[in-house]
């Protein structure tokens, strides 16, 4: 019942479709997240809120929904992601889903803390779209009429976004006072989601920067 209210609330106050699929958060997912708060940014661990001043934007690079879900919904990181494993064992997540069909899934509480982009974590509310297997272009109209709902449902409920950005676009903060990433070793080459796709989702928002100016 919590599921079915949750997305009856979302309807009636801001008219958008929003399914409740959450990932595991528990007692072990918490405790990694603080560390992971402690360790790369140096806050407070116990403060797993966000203030939301970033979105932005991924691909799961799968093209399948059940496979995209099941890299997020356990607490700790995969065995295969060897290129992020020595940062945290704190598994990624993202704080939406959108599938190729255009439905919206909402995975977790929308100002807690998700591991989905380096140095801005404790800023930024993500969203995973299925798709960019192999890195192709290949998300589709239904995702990008989704995407620009929610990214308005978004502006209009936190009032503190200020940047809308492609995942490929995280290390443009790397000098900005956002960045808090103390490990100048850990980075990683992303391609998602495009930059066409985030420059037809911009036409629609034209207040959110692109990045920053130092």
């Amino acid at each position: 019942m919590r599921s079915l209210f949750a997305l009856l609330l979302t309807l009636d106050l801001y008219g958008l479709s929003i399914i409740d699929k959450p990932i595991i958060f528990d007692e072990q997912r918490l405790a990694l997240t603080q560390e992971y708060l402690q360790k790369h940014y140096g806050l407070n661990p116990h403060a797993t809120k966000i203030t939301p001043r970033i979105i932005v934007i991924h691909w799961t690079a799968s093209d399948d929904f059940d496979a995209s879900m099941q890299r997020f919904v356990r607490p700790t990181l995969s065995c295969d992601r060897t290129d992020i494993s020595k940062a945290s064992n704190l598994n990624v997540s993202a704080h939406f889903m959108v599938d190729r069909d255009g439905k919206i899934y909402r995975l977790m509480d929308e100002t807690t803390m998700a591991r989905h982009v380096i140095g801005l974590n404790h800023c930024a509310i993500g969203i995973e779209n299925v798709g960019g297997e192999g890195n192709a272009n290949n998300l589709t109209p239904s995702q990008l009429q989704a995407n620009l709902e929610l990214i308005r449902y978004l502006e209009n409920k936190y009032a503190s976004i200020d940047y809308l950005i492609g995942h490929y676009e995280y290390t443009d903060f790397v000098k900005h006072p956002l960045w808090l990433e103390k490990d100048n070793t850990y980075r990683t080459i992303k391609h998602d989601p495009s930059p066409s796709f985030m420059q037809e989702l911009r036409l629609y928002f034209p207040r959110l920067k692109t990045g920053p100016k130092l």
